[in-house]
């Protein structure tokens, strides 16, 4: 009797042994449920293992080519630019920024340089009063980015002197205003201050960006505004464009 007691008991071991590696099999959590693995955890849908904060081709060009109103192709630049008169630039005789009424308000509290600020930025927040208090912004001239609105200018394409030199000398008020605020055309872009302070009122003959890379574009751009608003441009200019064009191909 004791040795088959002995079996018995034996057999009962064995028996809870192997129910127990059948449990253990499920794995903690399981319970027969299959969860997703620790490589997975925390991670939502649609959700990329690295944030992804924008800002386009290299120096920003394809951001802000995509952002700036009105932009032409390069043909219809280049068919533009054999269209603008020219001519040697006026006189700077009577001019004056407050000739160019800016910055013009937009609505609900806004004005062009918010606008402006608003459209060429990613995840722009702003206060109560429309002022950007963050975001992330690339200056295409120059491929500087930051995140604080004050290291910005809002440069007008075309700068208010030249326009001035080329024609708007004979303009009403409202219409310089209107230039001075166009949302419309390529005339008005979020650049570092530096940049636009380096370009002053000078011309494509004698200012280009630093980044080769948007030559193209402020070709296209410049082109534009002058064929829009019927300014002249000087031999050396008009040159100067065509070069730029021909960084575009095609």
């Amino acid at each position: 009797m004791g040795r088959q007691k002995y079996r018995d008991i034996a057999g009962l071991v064995a028996a809870t042994a192997v129910l127990l590696a059948a449990i253990g099999c499920a794995g903690p959590e399981g319970n027969g449920r299959t969860g997703p693995g620790p490589e997975a955890k925390g991670k939502t849908p649609g959700s990329s293992a690295s944030p992804s904060h924008g800002g386009g081709a290299p120096g920003g060009a394809a951001e802000a080519d995509g952002k700036l109103p009105g932009l032409p192709g390069s043909a219809r630049a280049r068919t533009q630019l054999a269209g603008l008169k020219v001519a040697p630039q006026r006189s700077m005789s009577g001019y004056s920024r407050e000739k160019f009424p800016h910055w013009a308000e937009q609505g609900e509290s806004c004005n062009t340089r918010e606008a402006v600020l608003e459209r060429d930025g990613t995840d722009v927040r702003r206060d109560s009063e429309c002022r950007a208090v963050s975001g992330v912004w690339v200056s295409v001239y120059d491929g500087r980015s930051f995140t604080k609105a004050s290291g910005l200018d809002i440069d007008h394409m075309v700068p208010l002197a030249n326009a001035w030199r080329s024609g708007a000398d004979g303009w009403t008020q409202e219409k310089r205003k209107a230039f001075a605020n166009d949302l419309t055309h390529p005339q008005l872009l979020a650049v570092s201050a530096v940049s636009n302070r380096s370009k002053g009122d000078q011309g494509p003959d004698e200012w280009q960006p630093p980044s080769r890379t948007y030559w193209c574009t402020y070709a296209r751009a410049w082109t534009s505004v002058k064929s829009t608003y019927g300014l002249t441009v000087t031999p050396a200019e008009k040159a100067e464009l065509q070069l730029m064009l021909d960084t575009c191909g095609g």
